[in-house]
């Protein structure tokens, strides 16, 4: 194995485990009051206080000695034909150690999340601008860059396909061999033959919705080290979601088995879903293979948009039936998701869009055609909400069309139609655990209201108004409006995937304590996993000290740090892993004491009996070593839907939440600004109140984001704004207060009774607030970002 790469000396440590601070707010689960830090309290991060300092090392602060860079050569065409590769003013370059082709891949030169059909570097055909076609190693980063600009390559331009819609029809060329289709997901339910509507139905209201291209915008680039081992394997150091997805796509690439590559995780700036499929663990690998010597990569603002994933934009046609007191009869939706040039995980997306497409409602009657395409735009996968975000959008715009039609108010025709537990999914799943959907909307709508600024020029202060920072106005043409939206998601893998994480346990005695060591694969990339290991481990082995071990493929896969599983998958096997290591513990004392105690527990550090009190000291009990445990945990199996009627249970567990979105519009100028943005949402059990309450806020501000500002700009395939000059994400000016109300309703199948967190925020908050601006200026607003040309009138798209 080769030398692992330095990082600045303050932040060297790879183990995160320093004793927890007094936790900040209680739990909820008094069996547990002995142990400060144990899950239900807000424990301080093991990497809080490095990361708010400065002094965390992230990806793109790795150093080894003797390190070389890399970098690449991208098309700068969305769709060509390479017809000739011309390397040498690159090879002689002074500095320039490798430069590599698809001709020097000594594996698959094809990789993917679940199907592999993008190039490791292009070898015939381009499908998007910014494809990787060459890689250089050099001394230094700017030779490196200068050197990809002397490669010669000769293309045959192509027309290529952007619209994904017409990318389906017959005169639209194959842009691989099976054609455009990624995936097309059909669900029925009830009455199927919806052509003309349900006569039933006596209201009837339709839409055509679109959403944007938005992008993860993680704030750390990607980047990775890659140190040869001198004996035909490699080392990579990378930030990343999924260690051993992408272990098993590396290797496939290099012709090596998994022992000769071997992944660590290093310090990741924000993921999203960004993250989820490869960028330069391919390309460092093969550079320090061929030169010898460690080969550092990182990508700058503008290549990022061109190293990754994005969320998929989407065509939506909906149509809904609905009898006269407000009751939905029927549903018929068609959803076409954008791709991109290669698959990624668009049919897992195209699943979500389809099952969930509907929303959180009971509906006797559903036809939904999901749609995933291939086009030469960006290749869109994973991206926060996956799939939900974006069909969201249009069935809360339905549902908001539908009450004005009838009469009613907006929250209170989504209750009448929400689940509830033990109703039907569209798939004919039985919910099988709380489903408060009403309760969460009547909770967000009793909130108290923001008081309303003064609409005039009377000495208010200017920046609460829309564009009032700039004195765009004083108040004139300012209208305010309110929103709502309820959503849900589906938690962890689905649709028959095998879903599960590793955990490996090990209590010994460290300087003179009881301390617990946990080891998972599971990527912590920023979300808080690491505290959740150690709280879980603190809670069933009743101690204190818990050390968190680097993140690496020496231990099982943990699954990918996506789809809200992690607590829940990787928590499941944490405990599970503890569990076995206290049955042992327990053994061992019953032994020892030579009779049978049937209610012992862990505590304080020792082991301690109702009836007899403390009996010995875990300290006491580990002289003779060691113990560990190794645990492979999965959640209940869930299963393919029918490919003919989309029916089936294919998801493990569902997660709801609700937002009310207050806005000002300058209906004039079409500025808008968001006044407070409050959600209700069920979690199951608060397993850290505090990192509950940080998910929410900042799930609910990249819904806020999609809503008015974060759009990649495609234009005929090519990206127009690659930076975060043109790109916009919200700032602390754009984000506002946000009242959030946490409901515990455990799912009984779920470790600890807990649900995902992550998701579903930034799947309501989105609509609610477009709900809201629709209210302030009475505009049938169908896509999202909304502009200020779109409430202008000035929108010609």
């Amino acid at each position: 194995m080769s030398t692992p790469p330095r990082v600045p000396a303050r932040a060297a440590a790879g183990r995160v485990g320093d004793p927890p601070a007094p936790p900040a707010r209680a739990g909820t689960d008094t069996r547990h009051d002995i142990v400060s830090g144990g899950i239900g309290e807000s424990p301080l991060r093991p990497d809080g206080t490095l990361k708010v300092t400065g002094q965390f090392a992230y990806g793109s602060d790795l150093w080894a000695d003797d390190m070389i860079w890399g970098a690449t050569l991208r098309s700068p065409h969305p769709y060509a034909r390479i017809t000739a590769i011309d390397v040498g003013p690159a090879l002689a370059t002074a500095g320039v150690y490798a430069v590599l082709t698809h001709e020097d891949v000594p594996g698959l030169n094809r990789y993917g999340l679940e199907h592999a059909d993008q190039p490791v570097l292009a070898d015939e055909v381009v499908r998007y601008q910014g494809e990787p076609v060459a890689l250089i190693a050099a001394d230094h980063p700017e030779i490196a860059r200068r050197a990809a600009a002397k490669i010669r390559v000769d293309y045959e331009v192509l027309a290529p396909v952007t619209d994904a819609v017409a990318a389906l029809a017959d005169a639209a060329p194959d842009l691989h061999p099976g054609g455009n289709l990624v995936r097309h997901l059909k669900l029925r339910k009830g009455s199927v033959d919806l052509t003309t509507g349900d006569p039933a139905a006596d209201v009837v209201v339709t839409g055509s919705y679109r959403v944007g291209m938005q992008d993860q915008a993680f704030l750390g680039p990607e980047a990775g080290l890659a140190a040869p081992d001198g004996e035909g394997g490699v080392d990579l150091y990378v930030a990343t979601q999924w260690l051993h997805v992408d272990q098993r796509q590396i290797c496939a690439a290099l012709g090596l088995p998994p022992e000769k590559v071997r992944l660590t995780l290093a310090g990741v700036g924000g993921a999203f879903g960004g993250r989820e499929d490869l960028s330069m663990h391919i390309h460092a690998c093969l550079l320090a293979l061929r030169t010898g010597k460690p080969v550092k990569m990182v990508y700058n603002r503008e290549e990022s948009f061109f190293g990754h994933v994005h969320r998929h934009p989407a065509t939506m046609r909906y149509e809904h039936g609905a009898t006269r007191d407000g009751r939905l009869v029927y549903v018929k939706a068609e959803i076409w998701l954008d791709g991109g040039a290669y698959a990624s995980s668009t049919p897992a997306v195209v699943g979500n869009a389809g099952t969930m497409g509907i929303g959180p409602y009971v509906v006797a009657n559903v036809r939904v055609d999901a749609y995933g395409v291939y086009t030469n735009n960006p290749p869109c996968g994973a991206m926060r909400g996956f799939g939900s975000v974006q069909t969201a959008f249009a069935y809360e715009a339905q549902m908001d069309k539908l009450a004005a039609a009838l009469g009613l108010d907006p929250v209170e025709l989504r209750c009448r139609n929400g689940m509830e537990l033990g109703c039907e999914a569209p798939t004919g799943q039985i919910v099988d655990s709380p489903a408060p959907v009403a309760e969460l909307l009547r909770t967000v709508r009793d909130l108290p209201f923001p008081p309303k600024e003064n609409q005039g020029s009377n000495g208010h202060d200017l920046r609460a108004l829309p564009g009032g920072v700039a004195n765009t106005t004083h108040g004139e043409g300012v209208r305010r409006g309110v929103g709502y939206a309820v959503a849900y998601k589906n938690v962890g893998f689905s649709e028959g995937y095998d879903d599960y994480s590793t955990a490996r346990v090990r209590l010994e005695i460290v300087g003179g304590e009881p301390t617990a060591t946990v080891h998972t694969a599971a990527a912590e990339v920023g979300q808080g996993l690491v505290t959740i290991e150690q709280q879980i481990c603190r809670t069933e082995l009743g101690l204190q000290n818990v050390v968190g071990f680097p993140k690496d493929t020496s231990v099982g896969s943990g699954g990918s740090t996506s789809a809200s599983r992690q607590t829940y998958v990787t928590g499941g096997a944490v405990q599970a892993a503890c569990q076995r290591i206290r049955e042992r513990i327990f053994a061992m004392a019953q032994r020892r004491l030579g009779h049978t105690i049937a209610d012992l527990r862990l505590e304080d550090g020792g082991v301690v009996s109702a009836s007899e009190g403390r009996l010995m000291s875990l300290a006491a009990l580990l002289r003779e070593g060691a113990i560990e445990e190794t645990v492979q945990w999965r959640h209940r199996p869930t299963y393919p839907v029918d490919p003919e009627t989309g029916q089936g249970f294919a998801h493990v567990q569902y997660a709801f939440a609700a937002h009310r979105a207050i806005v000002d519009v300058d209906t004039e100028l079409g500025l808008v600004r968001v006044v407070s943005l409050d959600c209700a949402q069920d979690v199951g059990k608060a397993m850290n109140p505090d990192a509950v309450l940080g998910q929410i806020h900042g799930g609910s501000a990249q819904g806020l984001g999609l809503a008015v500002m974060e759009e990649i700009q495609v234009q005929a395939g090519r990206i127009r704004n690659p930076s975060f000059t043109d790109y916009l994400i919200p700032t602390i000016l754009d984000t506002p207060p946000m009242r959030v109300v946490v409901l515990e309703y455990p799912d009984p199948n779920a470790p600890y009774g807990l649900r995902g967190v992550g998701e579903p925020p930034t799947i309501s908050s989105g609509p609610a607030i477009a709900a809201a601006i629709r209210a302030a200026t009475g505009l049938d607003l169908t896509r999202i970002p909304i502009r200020p040309e779109h409430i202008t009138g000035t929108w010609n798209d």
